[in-house]
């Protein structure tokens, strides 16, 4: 067990991880020339279009030490994105140290920050890398002065390569050898091994991956998962290369996956634990905390039949994403659905994209929205997630919204834009701090419900994107939120309602209606479209109807027989209204997404 080295690399995104992991398995022949291509570990199409990881990978290296001894590396490569800060904690949990990245071009962004705090928190050995130090515009002195202030580490114990060129990756190999410590557990004790991952493969069921710190597994092993308390027996277990490789035993201090055969995805939880029935654990290992989703949406079928195939899906895709909450929900305009929470908006935009690519599903989602809580007349507790649960106003005595504490560091240059973005988000300046002379940290605490719609597209565009951005929950404040609700020719659309700061609601209303009116087909009769807050009437559009010229067949003649067709034709336009519906396309409920574009 001393010769194994457990740990990960994190990062702000952007900054070079996931070729730093390929050049890792590279040098140490753990991948063949053949197999190589870039962004190795990331194998989903959706990460490669977009050049981000989403999901942490983990795999094994052997590697010959300058000692002569061999080691094995259990590298865990982990997303760089705020919105994917849960991936990170649980690949943190498994692991004894973390390779810290920093971009020579770029020093430490607002991520770098907070995922360095989640790893100091859960006590591993930091060892601080500058990546990309081959680039032109590399500032190694200045990073190497931002990293020594922010760790107190020496200047000699920074390490510097380059991911694209393979320069100092050696010395990175050395490093983690030499500064991580071994893991610590008992390989004759009682099985403990923690679930930090697990997917779902169409036809072995659910594999797990799992890290062992006390005891040993072994092939055909009667195993319990401790909080759902079933029992199952270990078909085939091993340790993950680039593809899965089977052992006969695996045992403490190592990472490893485990197929029993499980086709129910509500058996297995992230974060349990696995030991063995004839001799379990006395203990359940301290996992991560819960996932908290910040923003929600509903999801939906095209199809209303197509509902139970899309639960289907929902819970295979949450196996291989234990960040995604979701729980039934039925709406008027949409039929059965989901009430999904997702840690943010990129989230909420890859799981739609992963539920068209793998599983073929066509979704429709609703407005995303945060969660509020309502206090009752009664001194009853309310926890509204979407707008149809939104108390009666006159039995509402007051609303309290969720509030963040955001960490923005960029360029002196760009204060003023983002000063006026942030106070226009309703934001507060608690802070502002030079961290050195050309970066400055900027802290605001803001409703969340401002920064859930576009705050991060924006941010990157008022400072052409040298600003780097993350946050946290800091609890709820009371607001004055109201429920705006649109009505179609005095209908309400339940899907379209939004809950909203009073002060912005008329604005929103106004240019909802105007996008409304734009994307809504036009009918044979007038179609009015409202925005209202309560029983009052905020914005308002009108789509004329489509007109047929029912006096084309008059020619001359007296015009009371041009007034008698119109009158008629009023009539049946008058008819029509009252008993035609409106159809709304999905590009109406996308678009209150893209209001302000």
């Amino acid at each position: 067990m001393k010769n194994i080295r457990n740990f990960c690399i994190i990062a702000h995104i952007d900054h070079g991880k996931s070729t730093l992991a390929d050049r890792l398995l590279q040098q140490t022949n753990t991948i063949s020339d053949r197999d190589m291509m870039d962004q190795v570990l990331d194998d989903m199409d959706l990460e490669r279009e977009k050049g981000i990881t989403i999901k942490s990978h983990a795999i094994q290296i052997n590697y010959k030490h300058a000692d002569n001894k061999d080691y094995v590396l259990n590298l865990i490569d982990t997303p760089g994105h705020v919105d994917f800060s849960y991936e990170v904690s649980r690949a943190l949990a498994a692991c004894e140290g973390a390779l810290l990245l920093v971009d020579a071009t770029q020093g430490i962004q607002a991520q770098t920050i907070s995922n360095l705090y989640l790893a100091i928190e859960n006590d591993l050995e930091i060892i601080p890398v500058i990546n990309k130090i081959d680039m032109d515009g590399a500032m190694i002195e200045e990073v190497e002065d931002q990293i020594v202030d922010l760790i107190g580490c020496k200047r000699e114990d920074i390490l510097h390569a380059s991911g694209r060129t393979g320069l100092g990756v050696d010395k990175v190999l050395d490093a983690i050898v030499n500064r991580i410590p071994a893991p610590e557990g008992n390989e004759e004790a009682p099985l403990q091994a923690l679930i930090f991952d697990s997917v779902f493969n169409s036809f072995r069921g659910i594999i797990v991956y799992y890290r062992i710190l006390n005891g040993t597994i072994r092939k055909n092993d009667i195993v319990k998962f401790v909080s759902t308390d079933q029992q199952y027996g270990a078909d085939e277990i091993g340790i993950l290369k680039l593809k899965m490789t089977e052992r006969k035993e695996v045992k403490a201090g190592d990472v490893g996956y485990i197929i029993t055969g499980i086709k129910n995805a509500k058996e297995v939880k992230v974060g349990d634990t696995i030991t063995l029935a004839a001799n379990p654990t006395p203990e359940q290992i301290k996992g991560f905390e819960e996932v908290k989703p910040m923003v929600f949406a509903g999801i939906y079928p095209v199809n209303t039949d197509e509902f139970e195939e899309l639960r289907d899906c929902m819970d295979k895709l949450q196996l291989n994403d234990a960040s995604l909450t979701y729980e039934l929900e039925t709406s008027q305009a949409l039929g059965f659905g989901f009430r999904c929470g997702f840690l943010g908006m990129l989230h909420m935009e890859i799981i739609q994209e992963r539920l068209e690519r793998e599983f073929d599903q066509t979704v429709i989602t609703t407005v995303p929205n945060v969660s509020f809580i309502a206090h009752t007349t009664k001194g009853e507790t309310v926890q509204v997630n979407n707008p149809t649960e939104f108390p009666d106003p006159v039995k509402t005595e007051s609303i309290e919204e969720p509030f963040i504490k955001a960490q923005i560091i960029t360029k002196p240059d760009y204060i003023g834009n983002i000063m006026t973005l942030c106070l226009g988000k309703r934001g507060l300046l608690i802070n502002q701090s030079y961290l050195t002379p050309t970066r400055v940290e900027l802290i605001f605490e803001m409703p969340l419900t401002e920064i859930v719609f576009d705050f991060y597209d924006k941010l990157k565009s008022q400072t052409r994107g040298y600003a780097s951005f993350d946050y946290h929950p800091i609890g709820y404040r009371d607001s004055d939120i109201v429920k705006m609700d649109i009505l179609l020719n005095g209908d309400k659309v339940d899907a379209l309602s939004a809950l909203i700061h009073r002060s912005r609601a008329q604005d929103f209303g106004r240019k909802l209606c105007e996008k409304l009116k734009e994307l809504l087909p036009r009918q044979q009769f007038q179609i009015a479209i409202q925005a209202a807050v309560g029983a009052k009437v905020i914005a308002r559009e009108t789509i004329s109807a489509m007109r047929k010229d029912v006096t084309a067949k008059c020619y001359g003649g007296d015009i009371s027989r041009k007034r008698k067709l119109l009158e008629k034709q009023k009539e049946g336009k008058k008819r029509m209204r009252q008993i035609g519906n409106v159809e709304v396309p999905q590009e109406a409920f996308l678009a209150v997404l893209k209001l302000d574009d």
